[in-house]
This record gives C-alpha cells, sequence and structure tokens, in this order.
C-alpha cells in the first residue's frame, strides 16, 4: 500500500467476509497457542508483511537475531484472527507493539511485556475510527499523532485508553488534488514535521502543544520518507510522480533541510526515470541510507552523491530498509514479485551477507526491539 500498487484479480468475496468479519469476540476465535519461549529475548526484529490490497493477508513475522529463528504469521498464530488489510507500519512503546493496518483502519496493540500475566503478541486493543492510518509518533505517554493517507487530518489519540482525542486539519481545500495525505514524522522541539506524499510536494509543520499546521516546506514532488539525523538535519527523498501523472513528473530527489530555521539546505537530484525510496539513518544518525534500485549510503555532512551503490540491486527489488540502531546491520527487504512471499536480507554494517528470512507477502517494515 506504500506505493498504492493495485492488484485487479481481487476476490470480492473473500474481501467481503474479511470486511465484515467480529473481530470483538477474541475469545471465540481459534488459537494456536505456539511455544514462543525461544522469543524471549531483547535480540527480536518484528517484520510487517503488507499483503496485497484488499485481500486481507497482511501477517506479521518474529526473527531472533541470536539464534536465526523466525516465525511467521505470528499474530494470527496468537490470536486466532487475521491481522488484516495492508500492514503499514509498526511502532514499540512501554511494553506494547502498536501495528498500523492502513486499509483496515484500525491500530492493533499487541503485549510485549506490559502485561506479564498475559502472552506475548497477544491482543490488548485497539484504536479504530480512522480513515487510512499511516504512521504514529509518539509525543508523550498520553499522546500520539496518527498521520492518515485520505483523511486530510492526523488523528490525536492517548495510549493508555487507546482512545481517540482529537485531529489536527491538514486540507488546503485543493479543488485538483486531495491535499494533504499524511506520512511519515519526526520531531524538533515542540514541532512535528510530516511529509505528504501522494500528489503532493509539501512538509508541513505542527506544533504539537496546539495542534495545529504552523508551516510548510516545499520540496520535489512526492516526498516518501522522513528522517532527522545527529545535526538535526530533516532529510527526504521524493520519487518524482510518474510519467502522465496529472500531478507532474520530475527527477527523484533527496532534500536536506535545517529543522530549525526550516530552510532547504541542499538537494540532490538523480537521472529522470530512476524511483528513489525510503531515506533511512543508522543508530548514531550520522549516516544516511536510501534506496535507488540498489541500496545507497552516505554520510549526512556529504556535499555529493555516492559513486556506486552499497548494496547492489542484482536480480532483488528492494522494497523497503531499514537499519538496526544498535550495530548499524541493514535489512533490506525484497517484495519480488508483489504476491508470492517476499524475502528480508540481513547485511553487516560493511554490507556482507549474514541471512536470509522468507517471510510474508510484500514485507515492508523492521522493527527491532
Amino acid at each position: 500500500m506504500r506505493k498504492l500498487k493495485i492488484y485487479l484479480s481481487i476476490s470480492v468475496l473473500a474481501w467481503f467476509a474479511f470486511s465484515c468479519m467480529d473481530d470483538e469476540n477474541w475469545s471465540n476465535r481459534n488459537k494456536l497457542n505456539i511455544d514462543v519461549s525461544s522469543l524471549n529475548t531483547d535480540e527480536l526484529v518484528f517484520i510487517s508483511n503488507e499483503g496485497n490490497f484488499m485481500y486481507g493477508n497482511a501477517s506479521l513475522s518474529v526473527y531472533n537475531k541470536e539464534t536465526h529463528e523466525l516465525i511467521n504469521n505470528i499474530f494470527y498464530k496468537q490470536n486466532g484472527v487475521p491481522l488484516g488489510d495492508v500492514a503499514q507500519s509498526m511502532q514499540i512503546r512501554n511494553g506494547l507493539l502498536y501495528v498500523v493496518v492502513n486499509n483496515s483502519g484500525k491500530i492493533y496493540v499487541l503485549n510485549m511485556g506490559k502485561y506479564p500475566h498475559l502472552p506475548a503478541y497477544e491482543y490488548v486493543g485497539k484504536i479504530t475510527g480512522l480513515t487510512s492510518p499511516r504512521y504514529i509518533h509518539f509525543l508523550s505517554d498520553t499522546k500520539a499523532y496518527v498521520t492518515d493517507l485520505y483523511a486530510k487530518a492526523i488523528t490525536i489519540f492517548n495510549p493508555l485508553t487507546f482512545q481517540i482525542i482529537g485531529r489536527i486539519d491538514v486540507n488546503n481545500h485543493s479543488p485538483k488534488f486531495y491535499q494533504h495525505p499524511t506520512e511519515q514524522m519526526v520531531q524538533y522541539g515542540k514541532f512535528v514535521f510530516t511529509n505528504c506524499w501522494s500528489y503532493d510536494n509539501q512538509i508541513l509543520v505542527i506544533n504539537s502543544e496546539t495542534d495545529q499546521v504552523v508551516d510548510s516546506i516545499t520540496v520535489g514532488l512526492q516526498p516518501t520518507s522522513l528522517v532527522m539525523d545527529k545535526n538535526n538535519k530533516i532529510w527526504t527523498v521524493t520519487d518524482g510522480g510518474y510519467e502522465g501523472s496529472p500531478y507532474g513528473h520530475e527527477p527523484s530527489s533527496l532534500w536536506r533541510i535545517d529543522a530549525k530555521t526550516r530552510q532547504v539546505e541542499q538537494s540532490f537530484y538523480f537521472e529522470m526515470g530512476s524511483w528513489a525510496s525510503e531515506v533511512k539513518l543508522n543508530g548514531s544518525k550520522d549516516t544516511l541510507f536510501y534506496i535507488n534500485e540498489g541500496i545507497w549510503r552516505m554520510p549526512v555532512t556529504s556535499v555529493k552523491l555516492s559513486e556506486k551503490p552499497f548494496i547492489p540491486k542484482e536480480e532483488k527489488l528492494f522494497y523497503g530498509i531499514n537499519i538496526d540502531p544498535t550495530n548499524s546491520e541493514v535489512y533490506a527487504i525484497d517484495a519480488i514479485d508483489y504476491v508470492q512471499p517476499g524475502v528480508v536480507y540481513r547485511f553487516s554494517s560493511e554490507g556482507i551477507p549474514q541471512d536470509t528470512m522468507c517471510v510474508g507477502i510484500i514485507p515492508g517494515e523492521a522493527v527491532f526491539y
């Protein structure tokens, strides 16, 4: 769903059955109650698998970095119900795992140790009333933001109660395009920045004390992701749209913005026809990674792009990357063909292959615990 891939051979009956499924009465579900004792460690990686749009086949995988053990479909095995339609992103906070399920319009909350009397990965709550949720940003123990693709608003919820407590209007009332669709978030002081990807070119600035949009920054067409480095510089990569797009088409680009002044300091343009995506940082936030067919890296102080990829594309379809904050290992996500189960490749901080994991359909994000 990150790139809104639409799969035409949709099974309408299967989707209707899933969309009408009652997920309130969890006690009647056929839980498998698998042994997860081997995952009682701090060396875990959670992988969200988006699944195919409108198929309801999203899933969650768990990988043990020490033993290399992998358990797929852990949500279903522990809870007896499917995860839903398009697992977009995840966050771990205060012993809970929040899984944003985009096309289902909800966020599932799973036990990660906050409730010792409950099994790991068991459902403990959900946030509903969302349109097309994308990413979570926690401001405190009692306040969090959720961006949205279609709502023209950012939802505010209380992580203690899982209840919605407000919304931030981001509608610019464009008569032609559905703006603003909000995506990833970073924070500098009291200000939260979010990139607007689909048919947009803005990074919005939100005052988290007043919950209002107070500024915006213009970048290239369709900024896909957002990070902030150790020098408080915000980085975004744009995909440039596509040929024939009513919003326009231009080369993909990489942008650096000063969070304090909100001024663009540098923009790097790629060759026309490339489709860059997924900017990430290592744990010390001094090295930038991004996808442009292959995986590239560069120091955040660099004044020019790298000349060769850190990890070459070869026969892979790199769909996402995540960097382990503890050792800068790279987890490179290969969607293969968006139909069969995808693969996650684990590389050392120097790009040496370490492991290969066959996970669910369209793996999208890895989160480290």
